[in-house]
């Protein structure tokens, strides 16, 4: 008997399937077309002989032209075995089929990054590439991002946790071709702030001088010891759940300084203290807590660096604040930060 996919929901609140730089978007949110791959691409879920019954499909974020992330809601049925249900997270770029994703996440997994490690921090299952589609799976990890649980009670020892769990990940030596430099990290800042000066022409001249400090800050800073690293840290890319930390979205991941993840991670720490709580401040003994735990297993020698890349982070969320209505009215205390940490 044939399926009735139209019992299948899809939900594309951003029209993504109408995406011509993405267009495997379109199949991948077909009921028929997503049955076909998840039966004959997923054995890791479902084993060789199981079935996997997709329930719902539903867009959750998307970049036209760049990439888009869907969920699928599943159920997971195999021989002998009680039926189960999973979310799974499809990720899907522009001109890529996922291989090289999925077995860097796997390959984490494998390096003690696995759901039940013993020091509680994991990486999400990953699931099947389906070259097809052009998308690869992950399974939906349980729990809350960092932000909330950074700000509430716990949030001080939770901070010192995260810290911990990035210098694993920095001393797991999963290889990548890929590098990432200060030069990297100061050209991004020399694409991004002359836009924020025209679109904010009354501190033009201010952003232009700060640009200027930035690259001296960034020249003072030592060569690094690189490793592998996330180079996307934030509270977003943190999961908290009960004692469990989940890292995700290792889509920047590459070769570059430690110190750059806890300093993009503060960075993103004192701009959302400032959104939120008004107070650029307000969660300074949490950032001092994660700081100093991060000293205590790389080393005091990196202080500055980290420091650095603070600062450089806050820089590039001048800019952010222009792109986003609901931070527009914060563009001018983020310059004044960042004037008063360079002095």
């Amino acid at each position: 008997m044939s399926r009735d996919y139209s019992k299948i929901q899809v939900s594309d609140p951003f029209g993504a399937a109408n995406d011509r730089g993405l267009p495997s978007v379109a199949r991948a949110l077909d009921p028929a077309a997503v049955k076909t791959a998840f039966r004959r691409g997923l054995p890791r879920l479902a084993g060789e002989a199981g079935q996997i019954v997709v329930k719902s499909i539903r867009v959750i974020r998307h970049k036209p032209g760049k990439r888009c992330v869907i969920e699928y809601d599943v159920r997971v049925e195999e021989e002998g075995v009680r039926r189960a249900k999973a979310i799974l997270i499809g990720k899907l770029r522009a001109r890529r089929f996922g291989t090289e994703a999925y077995r860097l996440l796997d390959a984490l997994w494998a390096a003690g990054f696995h759901r039940d490690s013993v020091d509680g921090v994991s990486v999400p299952e990953p699931i099947g590439v389906l070259p097809e589609l052009q998308l690869w799976l992950q399974r939906k990890v349980p729990g809350d991002v960092a932000s909330a649980p950074l700000a509430g009670q716990g949030g001080i020892a939770l901070a010192g946790r995260i810290a911990e769990a990035i210098h694993k990940l920095h001393r797991a030596g999963v290889p990548t071709d890929h590098q990432h430099t200060m030069a990297d990290e100061l050209r991004i800042l020399h694409q991004c702030l002359p836009i924020a000066a025209q679109l904010k022409p009354t501190l033009a001249s201010r952003i232009g001088s700060l640009l200027d400090a930035c690259d001296r800050l960034g020249a003072r800073v030592p060569a690094p010891a690189t490793c592998p690293i996330h180079r996307d840290f934030y509270p977003a890319q943190v999961i908290v759940e009960d004692g469990r930390l989940w890292l995700i979205d290792f889509d920047l991941y590459c070769q570059g300084d430690p110190a750059l993840d806890v300093g993009n991670f503060l960075g993103h720490m004192i701009e959302e203290s400032l959104r939120t709580f008004d107070d650029a401040n307000a969660l300074s003994a949490q950032v001092d807590a994660m700081e100093e735990r991060f000293f205590s297993l790389s080393g005091k020698a990196i202080r500055g660096a980290v420091r650095a890349y603070t600062t450089l982070t806050l820089a590039r969320h001048i800019y952010l604040s222009t792109q986003f209505h609901d931070r527009a009215s914060f563009t001018e205390r983020l310059l004044e930060l960042c004037e008063e940490r360079l002095r």
